[in-house]
Formats: structure tokens, C-alpha cells, sequence
């Protein structure tokens, strides 16, 4: 029934699959009275499986994923800890096996032009982008356009996008917000430290205003970018695959801007023809 959080396990110790499951129970803040029920077992079999009194099958270690809504990558090393194969495929995302998903992604950024969009995987690092993207990017130091390109990097670094991100406050604290969640979902410690390092960034003078006064239909969070063509304004959605059985395709998240005024709308379409 405990519902504190876990520890991390000490450098250099591998966990047990009743490790790997305490830990996502309790990052999900469930109880063993809850998990059990979800998973239709008794809560004295679930204690048994935690404490490695009891060995799970392979189709309870996936019961008890799926009612944890693990992730696919989470999965495969559950699977692993209780003694099975892994489930799911994991391949670069240049891998001739996803040339239709990568085709797919193409056509979805290319049909948003002459507005900006891009795709990213878990780690936020830039796997593709239609051609609106680049003259954005214009006063940006190289340095940060060196593969792999990460985005959240490349938006709040000081010699990245920052000094043109008008309401650069609510923008840091929106991505901050959603990486905060994303962590939280995942437990991945590589994006735990990349909040820690874009917390860390200094904020230009002004930069500090994190206000959400609904500049943009009052509910939608805008960016605002200062830019040679003027200030543009944009809305952003976010993308994913639905029901992927690849931990790669599960991991990608599709970025498209959308321009929130007539302004940005025309100021786009000229800098495409031009």
C-alpha cells in the first residue's frame, strides 16, 4: 500500500523486475490495492511479484505494463528484468524498415508550409523539418546547429533563439512545463538533466514575464518571434502516432506552427516565395 517514492538503486546495481515495477507504481501513485485491481490479481500475488516471491509471466509483465501506461522502451526493459525477450523494435529513424513512416512524416511537413514544422524524437533532438524552419533559424550561433540539434536547446540557449523570443517568460516556462511532464511520464534521466541545464540558462533583461494573459485567442500559448520580417506570431500543435508498435515511432512527436494572426500568415508566405 506504500505510496512514497522510490529510490533511485545505487551505481552500479542492475533492478529486479519487482524493482522496475515498485518504481513505476509508485511514479504513478498508485498503491498495490489499486495496481491489483487494474490488473485483476490479488493484492498478496502483486506483493509476492514486487518482493520476487512469485515469477509474473510474460503476459502479466505486459498486463501490468499496460495498466501502468508504461512506455514501449519501459516495456521492453521490464520484459528483460523478468527474464523474457524484448517486445518491441527499436531502429534509427533512418532505418530502410521505417522509409513509410519517415515518408509519411515528409508529406505531413511539407504540406504545412509556407508554415514552420519539424520532428523530433524522445531526447527533443531534430529529426526533420520542412524548408520554413532554416531562415528562422538565421541569427542562430552554429555551434547549435551542429548534429544532433536539439531543439529545446536551440530555443532557450542565450546564443540560440532566446533574444528573439518576445515573451521569452511564458515560452521557458511552457517548454519547462512540458518536459517537467514528460519526465514524469517517462522517468528518463536524460531529460531530467536537459531540464536541469535549460533551468540553468541565464534570461535575457525583460525575459523574466511568465504572465499568460491569453494573448492569443485566450487560450493557446504564443510564441513570438522577433524577426528581419517583423515580429511573428504563432500557435504550436503537437503530433504523435497513435497506436505505434515501435519504440522509435512511439518516441516521435511532430511540431507544426500555425501563424496567429493575418500578419505572420502573409509575412510567412512571402518569405517561402522568396
Amino acid at each position: 500500500m506504500d505510496l512514497a517514492l522510490a529510490s533511485p538503486a545505487p551505481a552500479g546495481t542492475s533492478l529486479t523486475f519487482g524493482d522496475h515495477l515498485r518504481q513505476w507504481r509508485q511514479r504513478r501513485r498508485m498503491s498495490q490495492l489499486d495496481l491489483a485491481g487494474e490488473a485483476d490479481i490479488s493484492t498478496r500475488h502483486l506483493s509476492f511479484v514486487e518482493t520476487g516471491r512469485s515469477v509474473p509471466s510474460r503476459e502479466m509483465v505486459l498486463r501490468l505494463a499496460e495498466r501502468l501506461d508504461i512506455p514501449l522502451r519501459e516495456r521492453n526493459a521490464l520484459l528483460i528484468a523478468a527474464g523474457y525477450a524484448p517486445m518491441y523494435r527499436e531502429r534509427p529513424f533512418d532505418d530502410p524498415a521505417l522509409a513509410t513512416a519517415r515518408e509519411a512524416v515528409q508529406l505531413i511537413l511539407r504540406s504545412h508550409e509556407p508554415y514552420p514544422a519539424l520532428a523530433v524524437d524522445r531526447h527533443w533532438n531534430l529529426l526533420a523539418s520542412n524548408a520554413m524552419v532554416g531562415p528562422l533559424l538565421a541569427a542562430v550561433d552554429p555551434s547549435l546547429l551542429q548534429p544532433p540539434v536539439n531543439v529545446l536547446r536551440l530555443s532557450l540557449h542565450p546564443q540560440g533563439l532566446a533574444p528573439q523570443i518576445v515573451n521569452l517568460g511564458q515560452w521557458r516556462h511552457h517548454l519547462f512545463e512540458r518536459l517537467r511532464r514528460q519526465v514524469q511520464v517517462t522517468g528518463d534521466a536524460a531529460l531530467q538533466a536537459l531540464l536541469e541545464e535549460l533551468r540553468a540558462y541565464p534570461v535575457p533583461e525583460g525575459g523574466e514575464h511568465t504572465r499568460l494573459d491569453g494573448e492569443v485567442l485566450g487560450v493557446a500559448m504564443p510564441f513570438r518571434l522577433r524577426t528581419p520580417a517583423g515580429t511573428l506570431n504563432f500557435i504550436s500543435t503537437v503530433t504523435i502516432f497513435g497506436t505505434p508498435v515501435d519504440v522509435t515511432l512511439e518516441e516521435l512527436a511532430l511540431e507544426t506552427f500555425f501563424p496567429a494572426d493575418a500578419a505572420t500568415a502573409e509575412a510567412l508566405r512571402a518569405m517561402a516565395s522568396a
